[in-house]
């Protein structure tokens, strides 16, 4: 049975979808130490189960995530100590990245701060209208350094640096238009929204998004050239999977792919 107190609630249906509920309401889920390991474990478990397909990461109450607990950072004002928090969370970042499934943020209420950074670092982001977004350390002295690097990997440098300088906030819509989230819409067609997504990529091979999702991030941080080689070799491996040998095939049959579920 499940740890209902748990930091992060770990669900899975017979689809293959991975729930990951962030669970301190209380302290708007603060990505504390606890809250850090936890989600590690659970990015650990799902990078292991060959039958995962996809992650949603949502949260309990009213907030998404308000970034790093700044209360048990101030108890421990020292650099080694900064050092290992920061490293930790940066593990836990690239674990998102590194998976071979897609993860897909559930946001509602705030996403601030390395709240903001998880949501920027996640593939793709369904957030009700009342969502907001912000980088918005500087405004306790921080410069949100590590949020600032998915998050200009999101939207245009100007925006995120205008976001990342005063600590402003964005609404939802603004996200959409800007490219931190994929889709908005009211709170209470957030869940039917975000099946219809999952339906939708559990339709396709689990092995050709496996393969796209880690050509995507690695091809975006080379030069063109560089991008082309990498994304050539990466289709032709994919072409030569039985996924897409069944997938032309079935398109020159005129029929629907008979792809195992």
């Amino acid at each position: 049975m499940e740890n209902l107190s748990a930091p992060v609630l770990h669900t899975r249906d017979e689809r293959g979808v991975n729930w990951l509920t962030l669970n301190r309401a209380a302290s708007y889920n603060t990505l504390s130490e606890e809250m850090l390991a936890a989600l590690q474990a659970a990015l650990d478990a799902v990078a292991q189960d060959p039958d995962a397909r996809i992650v949603v990461l949502a949260a309990e109450g009213k907030a998404f995530c308000a970034g790093h607990n700044l209360k048990e950072m101030r108890a421990q004002p020292e650099l080694a100590y900064y050092q290992k928090l920061f490293a930790q969370c940066t593990r836990m970042m690239l674990s998102i990245q590194n998976l071979p499934v897609p993860v897909l943020a559930r946001v509602q209420g705030v996403a601030t701060a390395a709240g903001c950074q998880l949501v920027a670092q996640c593939d793709l982001a369904v957030a009700s209208n009342d969502a907001s977004f912000g980088v918005n350390g500087i405004d306790v002295g921080l410069f949100c350094a590590t949020p600032s690097v998915p998050l200009v990997r999101n939207i245009p440098a100007k925006q995120a640096m205008e976001m990342l300088l005063t600590g402003g906030f964005i609404t939802a819509e603004e996200a959409r238009v800007r490219g931190l989230v994929n889709r908005v819409v009211p709170l209470e067609a957030l869940d039917a929204e975000i099946e219809q997504l999952l339906q939708s990529i559990l339709a396709k091979p689990r092995e050709a998004i496996a393969i796209g999702k880690a050509l995507f991030y690695q091809q975006r941080e080379t030069g063109v050239a560089a991008a082309y080689q990498l994304a050539g070799q990466a289709m032709a491996c994919n072409m030569v999977h039985a996924v897409a040998q069944e997938g032309v095939q079935a398109f020159i049959d005129k029929r629907a792919p008979q792809w195992s579920r």
